[in-house]
């Protein structure tokens, strides 16, 4: 069984998260995807663990119609411990780019490739601004590139999935 890790706040979930999780599993021949959600996500400190429960019943709800799809909560931060044990890990452009940021290693250059090193098969979704190496892309339908959670915390709230949004196809 093939089993992937798409870590993330999700907060809130959009239709482009949703996208980038049906492609992954079309494409990718995951059986199951968990949806990692991280206790003290890095670099997101407007986040705090009391508004977990309310994104993984926001989350369930949404996801409903998609039984190869999980919610887990973990402990970890850095992608490669969330990842760890899990055959793929699928996360945006955005993402990637953070993960070769050194910066989040203390700034040590080294840590930073042990840690790339040490990941599972990686699948990046493209996100507006980032590149992402041909070897790594996961295609998405044309226009979710461009969703953002921040964006529809600031008001797009059409970019919001919830329990009544349509299947997304890739």
């Amino acid at each position: 069984m093939t089993i992937g890790v798409y870590p993330g706040t999700f907060d809130p979930l959009t239709v482009a998260h949703l996208a980038v999780a049906d492609a992954a599993y079309a494409h990718l021949g995951l059986h199951r995807l968990d949806l990692a959600i991280s206790r003290a996500a890095l670099g997101k400190t407007h986040l705090d663990t009391s508004s977990i429960d309310g994104r993984v019943e926001a989350i369930v709800a949404a996801t409903a119609d998609r039984p190869w799809l999980a919610v887990v909560i973990v402990d970890s931060q850095l992608i490669v411990d969330v990842s760890h044990g899990y055959d793929v890990v699928v996360m945006g452009a955005d993402k990637w780019a953070q993960i070769l940021d050194p910066q989040w290693y203390g700034g040590d250059a080294v840590a930073r490739d042990d840690a790339v090193a040490r990941l599972p098969r990686v699948a990046v979704a493209p996100r507006v601004g980032h590149d992402v190496p041909a070897e790594l892309l996961l295609a998405i339908p044309d226009g979710f590139e461009h969703v953002s959670a921040t964006a529809v915390r600031a008001g797009r709230a059409e970019w919001a999935a919830s329990w009544t949004s349509q299947e997304v196809t890739s």
